[in-house]
């Protein structure tokens, strides 16, 4: 459900900007809130889980979810529906935290590539749903439908998870200790106010929001200053929310920093290509677009469980590694891609950028999960998809940085949204315009495929075989 919301909203975006009339700045963080909420408290939400129980908390991010779908479907301005997707946030911290922990609980080592396999694919799904479905939805019943699918699916699943899942493992704080819990507030606000004015800062720069430049340099140096605060703090605290102590294995390291570089490298494609679509250039529908995505995600399915099964049997080093490789190649492709193509045309670059992503995903998880020991699998899955997270947001503002810094951001909102109206088809005369489009999206990617290409070295040079001895 979290995974569909992702694309479903993204396929709707150009729909939602026109019908409650956003501003660019607005529409980048209907998306941003989301993601960057999310990275700021799942790693507390891991650590809660370890301490807690990991199925109370998975139910609990059921609830929130579907409430703030519900609220999400009743916005009336761009600004409500950033507060409303925040809530949605909450939820899905809970979920994320948790459904890795749980399946890794549940299966020995020799079985987990396999499981989290399966579970790439229910992620995977929900991907292929959200651009078929939310095309379909926001064409035809337009862009509040997209977060109605939410409330069934939640309330379903809520119900399901309280009366079938059951603790694996123990919570390490008895009942009579909860109450004596410290809660790293100093971490947590250091952590999150660092990534909201780093992201503050280049959104606002790309934008122009701040009429002086010195402003947006200021929050972009104090959003970093916050982030290296961040990590002195939990260093030298007792009870840090991000346990830096794990960054000594090195299997958890390589693999996390490998995420990293991942997420930020591919963490904007899905968005840029369906406005791409949508946009003045191929003026696709919502639901033309979710169907040109399809190759990704499909290929990303079928990859990700195969992957998962023979890394179990051979190890997960070679599939890491040749699974970057070949996104890598599949972005390449993209730098040559022209003002107007047709799915046949972009039908090889999506699958190798799908398929590479899927070989990649599970082994690599499964390695790092492998790595630690049981009773922080809450947190060490956190860290992952913190870090998936913080690379996404940077991802997508750094790529509107880029787009903006080539051409004034009002032409790129012209290109990007609102494909029928006639002030964006008068742009396809303008070839300056057109062209400077597509050298932004050529850079994007050209720097996608070379930080693919170095997430390559730490998925590789962990060990060969990982630590057993906390399994």
């Amino acid at each position: 459900m979290a995974s569909l919301d992702t694309n479903i909203i993204i396929v709707a975006l150009p729909q939602i900007a026109s019908d409650l009339d956003v501003s660019m700045f607005t529409m980048v963080w209907i998306v941003l809130s989301y993601t960057l909420v999310t990275a700021s408290i799942l790693l507390n939400f891991g650590r809660l889980a370890d301490m807690f129980g990991r199925v109370k908390l998975y139910t609990l991010g059921f609830m929130i979810f579907t409430v703030g779908s519900g609220l999400c479907s009743l916005s009336q301005t761009g600004e409500q529906l950033v507060l409303f997707r925040i809530v949605q946030s909450v939820g899905a911290a809970f979920l994320f935290s948790n459904s890795v922990a749980i399946l890794t609980d549940a299966f020995p080592s020799n079985e987990r590539g396999r499981a989290l396999g399966f579970n790439q694919v229910a992620i995977v799904l929900g991907s292929v749903l959200g651009l078929v479905l939310g095309g379909f939805l926001t064409s035809y019943l337009g862009w509040r439908s997209v977060f109605w699918i939410n409330i069934p699916i939640g309330v379903f699943g809520c119900i399901w998870s309280y009366t079938s899942l059951r603790e694996s493992k123990e919570p390490t704080i008895k009942e009579k200790e909860k109450e004596k819990i410290k809660i790293d507030w100093l971490g947590n606000f250091t952590f999150a106010a660092g990534l909201f004015l780093l992201l503050f800062g280049i959104t606002f720069g790309a934008f122009g929001i701040f009429s002086i430049d010195w402003a947006v340099y200021v929050l972009i140096i104090s959003g970093i200053s916050l982030l290296v605060t961040f990590a002195f703090i939990e260093i030298n605290i007792d009870y840090p929310m991000f346990q830096f102590s794990l960054f000594k294995i090195k299997a958890f390291l390589g693999g996390n920093v490998a995420i990293l570089l991942n997420s930020i490298a591919r963490g904007d494609f899905t968005l840029l290509i369906s406005f791409y679509l949508q946009g003045a250039t191929m003026m696709l529908s919502p639901s033309e677009a979710g169907i040109y995505l399809i190759p990704v995600s499909a290929t990303l399915a079928i990859s990700g469980s195969i992957s998962g099964w023979l890394s179990d049997k051979y190890g997960t080093r070679f599939f890491a590694g040749i699974g970057l490789f070949v996104s890598g190649i599949g972005f390449i492709l993209l730098t040559q891609l022209s003002p107007t193509t047709s799915i046949i045309e972009i039908l090889l670059p999506f699958t190798l950028i799908g398929s590479g992503f899927g070989i990649f995903a599970s082994p690599n998880r499964a390695s790092i999960m492998n790595s630690v020991p049981a009773n922080r699998r809450g947190v060490s899955a956190s860290t992952g998809t913190t870090l998936l997270y913080v690379g996404r947001s940077l991802s997508l503002g750094i790529s509107f940085l880029i787009l903006t810094s080539i051409m004034p951001s009002e032409e790129v909102k012209n290109i990007l949204l609102d494909n029928r109206n006639e002030s964006t088809i008068s742009i396809m005369s303008d070839m300056k315009t057109i062209n400077q489009f597509m050298s932004g999206m050529h850079l994007i990617f050209l720097i996608s495929a070379i930080l693919v290409f170095a997430a390559m070295y730490p998925a590789l040079i962990r060990d060969k075989y990982i630590n057993e001895r906390n399994v």
